[in-house]
């Protein structure tokens, strides 16, 4: 039998390309909303959205005509001059994060590893740690990036294997226990950096008060509080930022993904101008970050932000979304739901197989999910999603398990 076009493509791209990732065996072509369609032409419910970078849907309208007015006009100077979309964006972004200064880079392993630089040179130069001595403190089970720093504070084998020597300066303490935090802070501690919520690790949400309980650590240490809202933030969680839900506002929030609007990589370090003043030209930069295509996109999507539209559906479609999947681990098919908003992290209970079996399950009933760490589903649909399309792809997910 001749091979499909389905085929024929996955076999090149094997063929072809370093195997860093293990993809469900389809191929898209077409994308609009929460759906996508593959070159066989059959469509399936996108319940991924990227890893939260497609919040706002795949083929947004507002998206789309903010990129090609920009494309008509100009896509790139570098810093090396300014350019006229630059300073709105920066003034924008900076009033939806209550902050006052932006540093722009374009993906999130890059905005991380900013902040890295930007908590230790604060360290040394306001903070007074003697040179080469700050330690950031950080959380097991975190997701960061994949740059040989960050992966160095992982504890994730597959990760980390290999690649060493690490970068020495961190402390790791146990996701979620705030003690654990308050005791590993000593004078030379420059930084917490957390993720509000863990998505890699299975959308992991810590216990009540823990994001309050290191607010209030880091305040009373003269510590900077550096929120990894990469995943979490721009609407993912029913809010903006996913530390609202404690009332807690961090020294520095880390974003990227939703911020490109899944057309272009944009990420940024937001903080006050103390501590981004700390730089110097020629101390940090990218030739990209910043660029006017990224701005124009990213100030359409602090726009969209800006309404409280997005946060609001996410947070009532969350509701729906958590009561249904709380009836799956009732009937024990799950052994446990986490989440907030449109995000969810789903274990499916041994007998039912792993998270690979029931999302290749999942696809051939048309419906695209992941998994990660074996057994746990990652749910993250775009913002955009009908209750009507959930509640199908919900369906799926039952049919799955109950056969």
């Amino acid at each position: 039998m001749p091979e499909s076009t389905t085929e024929r493509l996955i076999a090149s791209a094997e063929a072809h390309s370093a195997r860093t990732y293990h993809p469900l065996p389809v191929v898209v072509a077409t994308a609009d909303g929460a759906w996508m369609t593959d070159v066989e032409g059959r469509r399936y419910l996108d319940l991924l959205a990227g890893y939260s970078a497609l919040n706002f849907g795949h083929g947004n309208r507002r998206l789309i005509e903010a990129a090609r007015a920009q494309l008509e006009r100009v896509t790139l100077t570098s810093r090396a001059f300014h350019h006229d979309r630059f300073a709105e964006f920066c003034v924008r972004l900076a009033e939806l994060c209550g902050m006052e200064s932006v540093l722009p880079m374009n993906t999130g392993t890059e905005a991380v590893e900013t902040a890295v630089k930007t908590a230790r040179k604060w360290g040394y130069r306001v903070k007074g740690v003697p040179d080469g001595r700050a330690r950031i403190v950080v959380a097991s089970d975190n997701f960061h990036g994949r740059t040989t720093t960050l992966i160095s504070f992982s504890t994730d084998p597959g990760a980390r294997a290999d690649f060493g020597p690490y970068t020495p300066g961190f402390d790791i303490v146990p996701y979620g226990d705030a003690a654990a935090v308050r005791a590993a802070i000593t004078d030379e501690t420059v930084a917490v950096l957390l993720e509000p919520v863990q998505g890699e690790a299975g959308v992991r949400v810590p216990p009540p008060g823990y994001l309050a309980a290191v607010r209030e650590a880091t305040r009373e240490r003269n510590v900077l509080f550096v929120a990894d809202e990469i995943q979490s933030g721009l609407g993912r969680t029913g809010r903006t930022f996913a530390c609202e839900h404690e009332g807690v506002v961090p020294d520095v929030y880390v974003l990227g993904k939703a911020l490109g609007g899944g057309i272009v990589p944009v990420s940024a370090v937001v903080s006050s101008r103390e501590v981004l003043g700390v730089f110097r030209p020629g101390e940090h930069g990218s030739t990209f970050g910043g660029n006017p295509l990224a701005c124009a996109v990213a100030l359409e999507v602090i726009a969209m932000l800006r309404s409280g539209e997005f946060q609001l559906r996410a947070a009532e479609l969350g509701e729906h979304l958590h009561r249904e999947l709380g009836l799956l681990a009732g009937a024990g098919r799950v052994t446990d739901v986490r989440g907030l908003g449109l995000w969810a992290g789903i274990d499916i209970a041994p007998a039912y197989g792993t998270g690979r079996d029931v999302s290749e399950k999942l696809m051939d009933r048309g419906v695209l999910v992941k998994d990660t760490h074996g057994a746990t589903l990652r749910i993250a649909p775009p913002l955009v999603i009908g209750k009507e399309d959930l509640d199908w792809g919900l369906a799926q997910l039952r049919a799955v398990l109950e056969a």
